[in-house]
């Protein structure tokens, strides 16, 4: 697991023995356990300072060693221990919904494995466990002429792979992880298989413009500097894989030329970009655009079917009565 070795993490046997099941059973991403780790030792040290009478303070919870933390300390917890927990998140640098809400679900994860996966509990106390409520917020995203103008701008001696890189982020609605892991092998004339969340593979087709942009990258890719890298599709200029931060870096290089730079967009809103534009301007059913994007859940997909405000304006002016004005008042 590259960068994050769960062996060293300062936690009891159960907690790792957890990140290992997650890791290389569920198959989640270095990030979730990473995060899954931090969440747990946080709630640990907290519940090793509550019952032990220690200063709360930050500073006093972050000295709190949890490797030596009793396994009983940890199956003893209840949900009154999960929603003091909480409450002390909330309370200190006024974090968020979104924060308690990760918090929240790595807590869950942890407790449902120690009830169905061990023998440890018999009963889950943090069943009943409720997620903060979240503000759905309408994602952010690039208008149909700032994505052109971005599509527009890419040069340089690297500009056919930064214009594939965009051209993939714009049309296909991909993630992050899964740009970068893109191997040549797995394009078929229009089709691409992606490696997702999970591991979970899907299928998506490439439209004139990706397949264009592909073919014109590969012309003059770099060779790669490893036999193992030989189907990696996107390479750096030293013939090693595109890491995720330069891809970023890319990303932002870009929107700086096309005048889009300082308002918050990354590739994760080129995303939200090209699911929007599929869905206001494609016409892409919903449930289609689920499969595209990879997501679990519709209701996760369902953030896209906002309007916007040109197209609400458009339909007001389509109005049978728009144009009727109150008559003028007569003379007498």
């Amino acid at each position: 697991m590259a960068g994050f070795n769960v062996q060293n993490c300062d936690c009891p046997q159960l907690v790792k023995d957890f990140l290992f099941y997650m890791m290389t059973i569920k198959g989640r991403s270095p990030r979730t356990i990473e995060a899954y780790y931090t969440d747990i030792r946080f709630f640990l040290r907290y519940l090793k300072a509550s019952r032990d009478g220690l200063p709360m303070d930050s500073e006093n919870l972050e000295a709190i060693p949890t490797a030596d933390i009793p396994p009983q300390l940890v199956l003893d917890a209840n949900i009154s221990d999960a929603y003091g927990f909480l409450n002390y998140v909330q309370s200190i640098n006024d974090n968020g919904a979104n924060t308690r809400a990760r918090k929240v679900s790595s807590l869950r994860a942890f407790y449902k494995y120690l009830t169905s996966k061990t023998n440890l509990l018999q009963e889950n106390p943090l069943k009943d466990l409720e997620t903060p409520s979240l503000k759905k917020s309408v994602p952010k995203y690039l208008t149909l002429e700032e994505s052109v103008a971005l599509l527009s701008v890419a040069d340089g001696p690297y500009r056919q792979r930064d214009y594939c890189i965009l051209t993939l982020l714009l049309n296909c609605g991909m993630r992050l992880s899964e740009l970068v892991g893109i191997r040549t092998e797995r394009i078929r004339d229009n089709t691409l298989v992606l490696l997702g969340k999970g591991n979970k593979e899907r299928l998506i087709y490439l439209n004139d413009a990706c397949v264009s942009a592909i073919q014109a990258y590969l012309e003059v890719r770099q060779e790669p500097v490893k036999a193992q890298y030989k189907t990696v599709l996107l390479l750096s200029k030293n013939g090693t894989p595109l890491s995720p931060r330069r891809v970023e870096q890319i990303v932002e290089e870009n929107l700086k030329k096309a005048g889009l730079d300082g308002r918050g967009f990354s590739p994760h809103k080129l995303r939200h970009t090209a699911a929007t534009l599929m869905y206001q301007h494609g016409g892409v059913d919903i449930r289609v655009l689920k499969e595209i994007l990879g997501h679990a859940n519709l209701a996760t997909t369902e953030i896209y079917t906002h309007v916007a405000n040109t197209q609400m304006e458009s339909a007001a002016d389509k109005s049978p009565l728009a144009h009727i004005q109150a008559p003028k008042n007569k003379k007498d």
